[in-house]
């Protein structure tokens, strides 16, 4: 065997030993964003049967007509060649990632999932509607799960200082809430 070829030879095993050694992690490492105050609290489970209803039609659309049109693409831009200097593959592939993410998160959510079903009872419960009297002025809510609160449209959580203090409480109860310089009084007059 000529030196050239032992060199060569040589050369290949040490580049081959330092392969299998590479912790295969660390080359495509996906950018982490350091995480926020409540990013490992889960979604509050509490939920109406027309969410229910409006995530399981959203998964389904996403399954269906969003992901497979993005595995195309995935697979049409893998074929170009080096994925290192394909920036339109790169692109795909994070639409991709971030499709398959949403789809995780609607079926956990499904998963874990409590339907609110209102009963008319004498104390404040997840999903009625409470008409409660604040200095000498009428306001109602719904109480629902912290998904979908829409104060402007007079729903709030149960998590919500109102809501939580409202909770298990009967008509004609007058209720306090601690704002930040002030306590201020609500009075129940109606659960429907």
């Amino acid at each position: 065997m000529p030196l050239e070829n032992k060199k060569v030879s040589l050369l290949l095993r040490c580049w081959y030993n330092r392969v299998k050694k590479i912790n295969l992690k660390n080359i495509m490492r996906v950018p982490i964003r350091k995480p926020g105050k409540y990013t490992h609290e889960k979604a509050d489970p509490h939920i109406t049967q027309k969410k229910y209803e409006d995530l399981k039609y959203k998964l389904e659309k996403i399954k269906k007509h969003t992901r497979p049109p993005l595995i195309d693409e995935v697979k049409r831009l893998a074929l170009m060649g080096d994925f290192s200097d394909n920036a339109a593959y790169s692109i795909a592939k994070g639409r991709l990632r971030g499709v398959n993410q949403k789809i995780i998160e609607i079926e956990d959510l499904l998963k874990r999932s409590q339907v609110i079903r209102a009963s008319q009872n004498e104390k404040v419960q997840l999903g009625n509607y409470v008409t409660i009297e604040i200095n000498g002025k009428q306001k109602k809510y719904q109480i629902l799960g912290s998904t979908e609160t829409d104060p402007s449209a007079g729903v709030i959580s149960h998590n919500s200082p109102i809501g939580f203090a409202l909770m298990a409480h009967k008509v004609g109860d007058i209720i306090e809430v601690r704002t930040k310089d002030k306590i201020v009084k609500y009075k129940i007059l109606k659960i429907d």
